[in-house]
């Protein structure tokens, strides 16, 4: 049987399992006598192995029996999870992953899989005393005891009459149960999925305390299944007979990312289609073409939701890989961390989420490395000797916030100040420097003021990375800070990134597209008061003062002399505000983002471009780079 067009299938489904493993892991660390820890570990290195062995993959299914022999005499109190012991299962795991990647890429075996396996045999026979590494007996392993009957329940699934090799989405639907708990019983038995007969209609009991819609879920999301019954009857039911009626049909399907990023262009198209026929509309005054125009407008609009909505992901998928990734760094230099999270089911666009993880990468190194305290020197200061680095997302309007905090020492002051004067960053008169001036500081490339480079920071690169990234995505970054107490940076972002409502303004001959999240209101110049702030224009705005920004003058534009009464767009961005000072605005409409290469010498305060209706081109302003 070709199983080549599981690979991805495989590779996705291992990730999860991965991330499971890192899981676990992190909490067998924190309470090594916790059981339930090496239990859902068991699980789910057996369904990796199961699934490894399934496509042909040699190498993974031999790393991950070793990882199985040593959890299973683990479980059974063969012995106590020491810190080495733990660590032994940590490499396993990356190890593990290197293998599968490099299996389903079709680069041969792993040259570190028979090193790593090594490793995992003599600490086996170590917990045994010295005896021989235990061979486990044919068939599939036995999973982590469930407090349920013995009978456990019985499960039937139907798969789709459409489905494509039924034997093999067979098989990875059990692999699926076996990571919820032991499968046996199995209806027909394993040679007959290979048969062309096999009908794709099969049962099995399954050991587990997962609810049923728990085990219903797990199922489905293996493909191309069409029913699950999930019963504790010890009667089996028949073959075949009241499937369809007793369960609905599946609601969910894997689809290819690719097809998403497709389709998100093509919608992009016709929304900028879309804006041509309206305006083509309200120069003919034709009723008949008004009304086509409104209703494709209407049928563009519920389709480009429906995308969208298509593309968001919960951050969990992100935030997940941090917990491991800050005990490592924390593990490395000697210091004690606790890392919470919170917000994770709120969701991004897929194409902002993935390009989110190296800014926090950079972040999270930062946090630890630089603002957490060594152990010693905290308690000194009457501190927890552990730390605390917190990531949260929270959604708002139409953006997301995600917070990184840390109780650390705090980013000081004065000696950015002092390095930043002697390096010509600031003016010699300045005495010091706000969040904000803090943060270009900070942001500058190479701008760093640890004394050694280390393997986890100390280049000067952290937060130029994480700048310049969020705001290639249309986002910005803020950094709250106070000595002593610890910092937090605060990372905005729009929810999507290809299709966004922007405020259209006219400077010149020029249009202009400001994204509507970031403008707060807009008013007349003329009609509030104005006065002179540290030698800048500024305006005073429901009692407070906003810098005002002469966008003509900012742009060099030409054209002829700007009116005396002029619009201002108020933008804001965090606590940050200003007056955006235009010739002219043309209402709101939805634009298509497109990349932006600035020519050099061009000033940072473009995020992308777009095409209007009348197919001429407008820039879209930056509000990160205006403020």
């Amino acid at each position: 049987m070709d199983l080549s067009q599981y690979a991805e299938l495989f590779l996705a489904e291992s990730r999860e399992h991965l991330g499971a493993c890192n899981t676990w892991l992190l909490a067998w660390e924190r309470d090594p006598a916790a059981t339930e820890p090496v239990r859902g570990l068991f699980r789910s290195v057996h369904t990796i192995k199961g699934m490894a062995a399934t496509m042909g993959y040699g190498g993974v299914a031999e790393l991950a029996h070793g990882m199985e022999n040593l959890l299973d005499r683990l479980r059974r109190g063969s012995g106590s999870p020491s810190p080495q012991l733990i660590q032994t299962l940590f490499r396993a795991t990356d190890a593990l992953e290197r293998a599968i990647g490099q299996a389903v890429a079709g680069g041969g075996e792993d040259g570190g899989v028979a090193a790593t396996v090594a490793e995992l045999d003599r600490a086996t026979r170590r917990l045994e005393g010295g005896g021989p590494a235990i061979e486990e007996p044919a068939g599939p392993a036995p999973a982590a005891p469930a407090p349920v009957a013995p009978a456990g329940r019985l499960v039937t699934v139907g798969l789709r009459a459409e489905a494509q090799l039924k034997g093999g989405r067979g098989l990875l639907v059990l692999r699926r149960a076996e990571a919820l708990g032991a499968v046996h019983e199995i209806t027909p038995p394993l040679t007959a999925f290979e048969s062309e007969e096999f009908d794709g209609r099969f049962s099995f009991r399954l050991a587990t305390s997962a609810t049923a819609a728990a085990i219903e879920t797990a199922l489905r999301n293996a493909g191309d299944v069409d029913t699950v019954l999930v019963s504790q009857e010890e009667v089996r039911a028949p073959r075949g007979e009241g499937l369809v009626a007793e369960a609905g049909r599946s609601r969910h399907v894997r689809v290819d990312l690719r097809r998403l990023d497709a389709l998100m262009d093509l919608i992009g198209e016709m929304v900028t289609a879309r804006g041509r026929l309206n305006d083509l509309a309200a120069r003919r005054h034709d009723v008949a073409m008004d009304d086509l125009a409104i209703q494709i407008s209407r049928l563009t609009t519920d389709l480009q939701a429906e995308i969208i909505q298509a593309r968001m992901t919960p951050v969990w998928q992100v935030f997940d890989r941090f917990p491991r990734l800050v005990r490592d760094i924390a593990h490395q230099l000697g210091k004690q961390v606790e890392f919470r999270v919170e917000g994770k089911e709120i969701e991004l666009d897929r194409a902002i989420l993935d390009e989110l993880s190296d800014p926090l990468v950079h972040l999270l190194r930062n946090a630890v490395d630089h603002g957490i305290e060594p152990a010693a020197e905290r308690a000194r200061l009457g501190k927890p000797t552990a730390g605390t680095v917190g990531l949260s997302a929270v959604r708002e309007r139409a953006s997301v916030t995600i917070t990184l905090t840390d109780d650390g020492r705090g980013i000081d002051r004065e000696r950015i100040l002092e390095q930043a004067k002697r390096e010509g960053l600031v003016d010699p008169g300045v005495t010091a420097l706000t969040d904000d001036h803090l943060l270009r500081v900070l942001a500058r490339p190479g701008f760093s003021t640890a004394a050694a480079v280390t393997s986890v920071s100390g280049r000067g690169v952290g937060i130029d990375v994480a700048m310049s990234k969020l705001r290639s995505m249309g986002g910005a970054l803020e950094v709250r800070t106070e000595p002593g107490r610890g910092t937090t940076f605060m990372l905005r972002l729009p929810v999507t990134l290809a299709i966004v409502r922007a405020l259209i303004a006219k400077v010149g001959s020029e249009r202009y597209a400001l994204p509507l999240t970031y403008v707060a209101e807009t008013v007349e110049l003329g009609a509030v008061p104005l006065t002179t702030i540290e030698g800048r224009e500024a305006m005073l705005l429901h009692d407070r003062v906003v810098p005002v920004i002469h966008l003509r003058d900012l742009l060099g534009a030409g054209g002829d002399p700007p009116r005396a009464r002029r619009p201002v767009i108020v933008v804001e961005q965090g606590q940050r505000r200003a007056g955006l000072v235009v010739d002219g605005m043309e209402g709101q409409r939805e634009i298509v983002v497109k990349g932006f290469d600035a020519p050099p010498g061009t000033l940072p305060v473009f995020s992308g471009a777009t095409i209007m209706g009348d197919g001429v081109p407008a820039l879209i302003l930056d509000a990160g780079g205006l403020l």
